[in-house]
């Protein structure tokens, strides 16, 4: 089965772990069965392997969240590239003519759209393979997942159902509501929408060529500035007669807030930190190298990374984004396909970064036109190459490449370096990629 996982923009309501290109879907919150550490990204991914091993997943992404999900899901999860935002219509549709003309899916084929960052048990994925089961059918051109409300939630659209049956033809649908109108849908048996369908792909690929004149992917791809921004139910779904919904009665949540998000934690404590027993559903999720103790404290989320610390009531954290939106302040913190970097210190012309390389990776061969660099490497074993010139590096070893040079550095185990920019004008679009040499 063909699996598009829908991943968002930035955010940042789960500030200061979340920022703008480190979207809330690769934060690492979630325990694993063995106890490892995981996103919400990878838990979706390895649900939905789990019930159907042999599912073939593409992202639909943005550009900057590429290095992310390399670095999170491997390189074999396919990626269909947004140039820029346009809303999940055109999204969609991009992604349908990726798999259509860049992977070869049959116009047969069934395909299974949902959201990446959902957090849900496995009764989630066993519904999400009964509905292509339920497409393959072909009683209806769309099927979709309907969740059974647990409140009269304002967040959401409702699907009202034509009978209480498990799949259901649609009788309409309705806008995210006040709460007293949400109750009335509830009292209908209305279900959330929770922005999941599925269809053929010749389906889709047909809709799309009455609505866009465009004539592959890449024709699609080029054009995809000038494509208008709609949504997927308005486009498509609410205009489609032929179209059923399954009932899924699972646990689901979207958790989009600190407050939502610390309610479905294994963890109290994530990182460095402690807090004494008079506190009361307290959390810590801490990604800075120094302890965080919390004493007498109730309700109350406290988290701090490279970007900044936030202590907050949990319910307060819902209405963080407007103050966080007048700060100021550079990217501290972020994947790449390669492993991560995270900023130390900035000074008036010199930036301190911590940069960790997984194994059997490495940066692109680059220069920089206006900043020196020095590399000190802390650990682990691999090799630098400096204007051509390479050479074994290990711990205590330092590099230093001055402005225009070429340079890179390749792990063999995982390698961990301090880097120093020095330069009165050190901008991250100062680099100009090269081929890997020979």
């Amino acid at each position: 089965m063909n699996f598009v996982l829908l991943s968002g923009g930035s955010g940042k309501r789960l500030w200061p772990l979340s920022n703008d290109v480190r979207s809330k879907q690769f934060i690492k919150l979630f325990q694993t069965p063995s106890g490892e550490m995981e996103s919400m990204a990878q838990r979706v991914y390895r649900q939905i392997k789990e019930v159907d091993p042999e599912a073939d997943v593409t992202i639909a992404t943005s550009r900057a969240q590429v290095s992310a999900i390399h670095n999170q899901l491997g390189e074999k999860v396919g990626i269909s590239v947004e140039p820029c935002r346009r809303d999940t219509f055109p999204a969609i549709v991009l992604a349908a003519a990726y798999l259509h003309d860049v992977k070869g899916v049959s116009l047969e084929e069934t395909v299974v759209v949902c959201p990446v960052d959902p957090y849900v048990s496995g009764d989630y994925f066993a519904c999400l393979k009964k509905l292509g089961e339920q497409t393959d059918k072909r009683e209806a051109e769309l099927v979709l997942m309907g969740i059974e409300p647990s409140y009269p939630s304002e967040k959401y659209g409702y699907i009202i159902p034509a009978d209480q049956s498990e799949i259901s033809p649609v009788s309409g649908f309705k806008e995210k509501p006040d709460s007293k109108t949400a109750e009335k849908y509830i009292k209908m048996r209305a279900l959330w929408n929770g922005g999941v369908f599925a269809f053929k792909l010749g389906y889709l690929m047909k809709k799309a060529h009455d609505m866009i004149e465009f004539t592959d992917y890449a024709d699609l791809f080029s054009k995809y500035d000038t494509l208008p921004k709609i949504s997927f139910d308005y486009a498509v779904v609410e205009k489609e007669s032929s179209i059923q919904v399954m009932r899924f009665s699972g646990e689901w949540k979207d958790l989009g807030t600190w407050n939502t998000l610390t309610e479905s934690m294994q963890e109290r404590v994530i990182g460095k930190g402690a807090m004494n027993e008079t506190c009361e559903n307290v959390h810590i999720v801490n990604e800075l190298d120094v302890p965080i103790l919390c004493m007498g404290l109730k309700d109350v989320v406290v988290s701090a990374s490279a970007e900044g610390i936030l202590v907050s009531d949990k319910e307060q954290s819902s209405y963080i984004k407007p103050f966080v939106d007048k700060f100021d302040s550079p990217v501290r913190f972020a994947e790449k396909s390669w492993g991560s970097y995270k900023v130390i210190d900035i000074e008036k012309e010199g930036i301190v970064v911590k940069v960790t390389l997984n194994p059997g990776h490495r940066m692109n061969y680059h220069s920089h036109e206006h900043r020196d660099e020095i590399w000190n490497v802390l650990s682990g074993t691999g090799r630098v190459i400096v204007d051509g010139y390479e050479q074994r590096v290990k711990a205590g070893d330092v590099i230093t490449m001055a402005a225009g040079c070429k340079h890179t550095i390749v792990a063999d185990s995982e390698l961990k370096v301090i880097e120093i920019q020095i330069g009165s004008e050190i901008d991250i679009k100062d680099k100009k990629k090269f081929d890997f040499p020979d």
